[in-house]
């Protein structure tokens, strides 16, 4: 069953997508500079960013993430597509 989704469905998801990629890079940095206090603060501010975004998708379109790191409404919900990596 397709429901077209509205241009702020795309835009959430491309913010939470580049928010990620920051954290990916940030990771491998700080994998090779562990005291560097500045790079540290802003992961920290990414991560908090990030799940924030999280929240706010899982409020609007429903599950984000499996394995218990997202919830499911009432009925389960994880069939109604299209799944975020489906887009």
């Amino acid at each position: 069953m397709n429901h077209p989704l509205p241009p702020a469905y795309y835009e959430l998801l491309e913010e939470i997508q580049a928010v990620d990629f920051v954290l990916v890079e940030l990771t491998l940095y700080l994998d090779t500079h562990p005291e560097d206090y500045e790079a540290i603060k802003q992961f920290n501010q990414y991560a908090q960013q990030s799940k924030k975004l999280k929240k706010q998708y899982e409020q609007q379109y429903g599950p984000l993430r499996q394995y218990g790191e997202s919830y499911s409404g009432y009925p389960w919900n994880w069939n109604n597509a299209p799944w975020p990596w489906q887009v």
